[in-house]
């Protein structure tokens, strides 16, 4: 008889693993903070640009190669949407819409996913896939509705819309994580997106001679903490944990951020935006259960792109 050893997560991979939760889940307050002194523009731009480079530093030690000539537009198609434009419509939703919301908004994006790889890469749309998605997209919806009396809210929509973006980007990324590690994948996506972001400078300039402290602390922290060491430790972490844990821990970013928003921020959500909240992460529960045999990518972020869980050793 023959025995298979099972092995159990460790302290360093589980740290790594809560940490990335918890940096994610401080992006969506500290973008509060961000946009407040330095507006949408330059808070996209500086944190794209804080991240690239504290990535390229990391790069040579991590063992990053240089893309293929052939991958560079689908590269480009990464960079344009899960960060350029996922920078400046999460930025822009943020100004109307409170952190702990957007987080919740925000925990719709798979949902975009996999519709997107159903309509683009053939994906199988099943009754559990549908039922997910409008399960989570009703959940999103009562988010939305339940800041106030007006109803649906221009900056609800923004934020969504920002989901969408990510949405495209992770079906972009899928093809690219069967040849790059989950870390090369969001640095080449990072530093296309820093450069479809350069038309934002000029407002950046004007912005950063008058931002408060508070603002520049903040979008330091957005490139360096949850933008670039927060890939660094997830993909250290899922390459070495099981599934289940890792798709798990996704789930908790939102609650952790209404946590965050309401101790940095003394932001606290109203229960209709807590119910709604809380059945967009069923949805999304629902959505990923797949049969362990199928790849899956998920989602994070404040800004962040997909990671495959289990990647495959490289080309």
């Amino acid at each position: 008889m023959t025995f298979r050893t099972v092995r159990t997560p460790r302290a360093p991979q589980i740290l790594a693993l809560a940490g990335t939760v918890v940096l994610w889940a401080s992006a969506f307050p500290a973008i509060r903070v961000g946009v407040a002194g330095l507006g949408i523009a330059a808070l996209s731009l500086l944190r794209l640009a804080i991240a690239s480079a504290a990535l390229a530093a990391v790069a040579p030690f991590a063992g990053v190669r240089r893309p293929r000539a052939r991958d560079l537009p689908l590269i480009a198609v990464c960079g344009a949407t899960g960060m350029t434009a996922y920078q400046v419509l999460l930025n822009w939703g943020e100004v109307h819409v409170p952190a702990g919301t957007a987080s919740l908004l925000i925990a719709a994006a798979p949902v975009f996913s996999v519709l997107l790889a159903g309509a683009f890469l053939a994906e199988p749309i099943t009754r559990q896939v549908v039922a997910g998605s409008l399960t989570a997209l009703a959940g999103a919806a009562v988010v939305a509705c339940g800041g106030g009396a007006t109803g649906f809210s221009a900056g609800a929509l923004v934020v969504l819309a920002a989901a969408v973006v990510q949405g495209v980007y992770h079906v972009a990324t899928k093809p690219l994580l069967r040849r790059y590690t989950g870390l090369e994948v969001a640095s080449y996506a990072m530093w296309a997106g820093t450069v479809f972001a350069a038309p934002l400078i000029p407002d950046t300039v004007r912005a950063v001679a008058g931002a408060p402290v508070d603002a520049l602390g903040a979008v330091l922290y957005l490139g360096l903490l949850p933008s670039a060491l927060g890939f660094v430790i997830w993909g250290h972490a899922v390459a070495r944990l099981p599934l289940a844990t890792s798709t798990g821990a996704l789930y908790l970013v939102a609650p952790v951020a209404l946590l965050v928003a309401f101790g940095w921020l003394n932001e606290v959500p109203n229960p209709v935006e807590l119910a709604g909240g809380a059945v967009t992460v069923l949805g999304v529960v629902l959505l990923n259960r797949r049969p362990d045999r199928e790849p899956r990518v998920v989602a994070r972020h404040p800004a962040a792109p997909a990671t495959r869980l289990a990647p495959r050793k490289r080309a």
